[in-house]
């Protein structure tokens, strides 16, 4: 007995297509969340190349308006410098506060000059580069940066803080940008504030918010950036409009043996330490950091899309058999599997379901009849114990093979009798 293709049978639904959305929504999805996540973070991070950042006349949110006044109102000198040549002229008539609120805005050939300040003096400059501390030939350099500035105390880290306006102004928003100095050098607020003595005072601090309007009352902030700025020392506040150009004119040309025009002050020792060691990573310095976490999120987002898909898009398609199968070998290996697998529930329902459907169908009964109903009824017609053949039909799982093959043998008599099988007899 065999089971053959049919001419005359329909054709096999088409595949439906491709439901593309179900790509489509969680990729579009993930490059939202993407492109909200870098513009709320553009929004939060200042440009310094903005005019009016931390600019003294800066009435807007990254302006300084707000600490020019607090400092004012504590009796601290302000001048106010667009130029760096007229800058360092001021700082170098006395002791006194250079502020570089943007130093990547200074000319790498204007660097070098910053440092040379008279003994006394403090040079504070806000989130440098490497490129800025090398340009300065300062013992420090940039190490962990973080994706957004956190309030941490002093000693966050466990080291001991030896600032006098660090530990008066106590927890202070200036952990974003985190350096490493030589050892006896001042370390605040795990390294996102450094203070070594180069001649004159260097201070780095990692993050501008302590000093722009919109930040300044938070946390301690207002304390750090007086305490940093102020003091009885004149202020020169660098505000450069842009980046500089670059020194020029004869005014500012270096004399022959290539010192500096400035004098050079006599506090600066000779025996200073080298700067520490560079072992930072060229590539992960050539592009910025919300370059690598972009680059982060769009993996995520490539795993979480790999990982969604990786199951059943719907039930398989029905595609008509390419060949003639013998339906003794496809009872054979679907029993076989059955019996690999121990599915004897499995095996018992399918004789049972196949024994309904004849036995219904030859006494004229509903598919949805009651299950006491057919066993009556069968009962009736074969002459049977009604227990005994509801049993058949709808009794518990066989346990072992024994009872599953009595099953199907008493099943298989059961239909014989009421409802012989049409091909019986067939010589096929």
């Amino acid at each position: 007995m065999t089971a053959t293709l049919d001419p005359a049978r329909p054709a096999a639904p088409p595949a439906p297509r491709r439901r593309w959305h179900r790509v489509l929504v969680p990729l579009g999805l993930a490059v939202l969340l993407i492109v909200a996540t870098l513009v709320l973070h553009a929004v939060d991070q200042p440009d310094p190349t903005d005019r009016g950042f931390l600019s003294p006349l800066g009435t807007g949110d990254d302006g300084g308006s707000r600490l020019a006044e607090a400092l004012r109102a504590q009796g601290v000198p302000i001048r106010r410098e667009t130029d760096p040549r007229q800058a360092l002229r001021a700082a170098g008539a006395g002791p006194s506060t250079l502020f570089v609120p943007a130093p990547e805005l200074v000319h790498p050939s204007t660097l070098a000059a910053l440092s040379v300040l008279p003994a006394g003096s403090r040079l504070v400059l806000v989130e440098p580069s490497r490129r800025v501390l090398t340009g300065l030939a300062v013992p420090l350099e940039p190490t962990d940066r973080r994706w957004a500035t956190r309030a941490v105390p002093p000693d966050a880290d466990g080291t001991a803080c030896r600032l006098p306006e660090a530990l008066r102004a106590g927890t202070a928003a200036v952990d974003h940008q985190r350096y490493a100095g030589p050892p006896g050098a001042d370390r605040c607020y795990a390294g996102a504030l450094q203070r070594i003595s180069w001649g004159a005072e260097v201070v780095v601090i990692g993050a501008s918010d302590p000093f722009r309007n919109d930040r300044i009352d938070e946390w301690g902030n207002r304390a750090l950036a007086t305490g940093l700025l102020g003091g009885d020392r004149p202020l020169v506040w660098l505000d450069l409009p842009g980046p500089e150009a670059g020194p020029t004119g004869p005014s500012w040309s270096p004399t022959p043996d290539g010192e500096s025009p400035l004098p050079r002050p006599t506090g600066r020792s000779d025996d200073r330490a080298d700067p520490p060691p560079n072992w930072h990573n060229p590539l992960w310095d050539a592009f910025p950091p919300w370059f690598w976490a972009v680059l982060a999120q769009l993996a995520v987002a490539g795993l979480l899309l790999v990982l969604w898909r990786a199951r059943r898009l719907g039930p398989p398609v029905p595609e008509p058999l390419p060949v003639t199968v013998r339906s003794a070998e496809t009872v054979l290996g679907r029993a076989r599997l059955y019996r690999r697998a121990g599915a004897r529930n499995t095996a018992a329902g399918t004789l049972r379901a196949a024994a309904l459907d004849r036995l219904l169908l030859r006494l004229n009964l509903p598919p949805d009849a009651p299950p006491d109903e057919v066993a009556a009824r069968v009962a009736a017609h074969a002459g049977a114990d009604p227990e005994r053949v509801a049993e058949l039909l709808h009794g518990a799982a066989p346990e072992d093979d024994r009872e599953l093959l009595e099953l199907a043998r008493d099943l298989d008599a059961l239909t014989r009798t009421l409802a012989p099988h049409p091909t019986e007899g067939d010589p096929r």
